[in-house]
């Protein structure tokens, strides 16, 4: 039955890895800035007092870096269990600046043996049609871009490289084996992104993020290209317009996106009610992505249902009942997903 399906979709086939990441980079995110010429981290100790009752401070760190001859800083937070070494660790890409946050179960997190990086997107760029905000106006002196020149995506995605950079710094407390990235919504189209674009992630898990995400574009319900470039034309690349109404004439689609990811791992959770990202179109992304992986996409030949989990090959996915909403319940099943396919 999926094969069908995909077969009706008529997708482009599958490509090397460097000719996805180029086609996603030139007609959908655009290009992601390069690396930082210099950068150097400060760091604030203890910003929560008695913070998980002393199991793991809460640090705040400064990212100060040079890109095109400028000076740009961001800030995110640390959270890492004493005395500890080669700790899982994530990397979450949060709307909030908050720890704990109602996206993001700090504690618990701990309590299962992961370290937690997370940092609020805002504070890197805006998210608006404002170039010249943050890490945007470093980039664009007028606000103006060119057709492949980044999105608001790319950009929050090269802000979570810049974590990884200091968590490099961290040695054998952090084990990179198990290095996670992962967010909700336009935030997990980015963790899916920051991974494709940075082999350093081992794994990507994206929640609930839909269109120009993990759902697979052509013929699928809720969002189309129309929508999200109509509402946030912004978190990508001038170039992405072309498919307005023009999916079918994609020379790409978000299978890419995932397959870009292989040979490391990959995982998606959905909500049942979440029409708006479609479900069933994220489940047939996973499907068209697996070959792609060694493992690939271990599933039933059929569509997903409420309490389907299917977490053994290198991509995941589980649709939960419920909305749109970065839940406990989406990490106990990202916990899982890790710890089957922990190196």
């Amino acid at each position: 039955m999926i094969n069908e399906l995909l077969n009706k979709l008529s997708l482009p086939p599958l490509l090397s890895k460097e000719e996805m990441i180029k086609i996603m980079q030139s007609e959908e995110y655009g290009f992601i800035p390069p690396a930082p010429e210099k950068i150097s981290f400060e760091v604030e100790e203890n910003t929560i007092p008695r913070f998980c009752a002393g199991k793991a401070p809460c640090n705040k760190i400064t990212a100060h870096c040079t890109l095109n001859g400028k000076e740009f800083s961001f800030p995110f937070w640390s959270v890492i269990p004493v005395g500890k070494k080669n700790l899982p660790f994530f990397v979450h890409i949060n709307f909030r600046p908050d720890i704990p946050d109602r996206y993001m179960p700090t504690e618990e997190l701990i309590d299962n043996g992961f370290a937690v990086f997370s940092f609020c997107y805002k504070d890197v760029t805006s998210d608006d049609e404002d170039f010249t905000d943050g890490l945007a106006g470093i980039l664009f002196d007028n606000g103006k871009r060119n057709d492949t020149d980044p999105g608001k995506i790319a950009m929050w995605a090269w802000a979570s490289h810049r974590v990884l950079d200091y968590a490099e710094t961290l040695g054998d407390t952090l084990d990179f084996g198990t290095s996670v990235v992962c967010g909700h919504s336009r935030l997990g189209k980015t963790s899916l992104f920051a991974a494709a674009t940075d082999s350093r992630f081992a794994f990507a898990h994206s929640n609930d993020s839909g269109c120009s995400g993990d759902s697979i574009t052509r013929d699928k319900r809720g969002e189309t290209v129309e929508d999200i470039c109509r509402k946030f034309p912004f978190w990508f690349c001038e170039n992405y317009k072309k498919y307005i109404n023009n999916e079918h004439g994609m020379p790409f689609d978000q299978h890419f996106l995932l397959a870009c990811i292989a040979p490391r791992n990959v995982s998606v959770g959905s909500a049942e009610q979440d029409i708006w990202a479609d479900p069933y179109a994220e489940f047939l992304c996973c499907a068209a992505a697996s070959p792609a992986f060694e493992k690939g996409f271990i599933h039933d030949d059929r569509l997903p249902e409420p309490g389907d989990e299917y977490l053994e090959g290198d991509v995941g996915f589980y649709m939960r009942s419920g909305q749109h909403y970065f839940s406990r319940e989406d990490w106990l099943k990202m916990i899982k997903f890790i710890k089957l396919h922990k190196n």
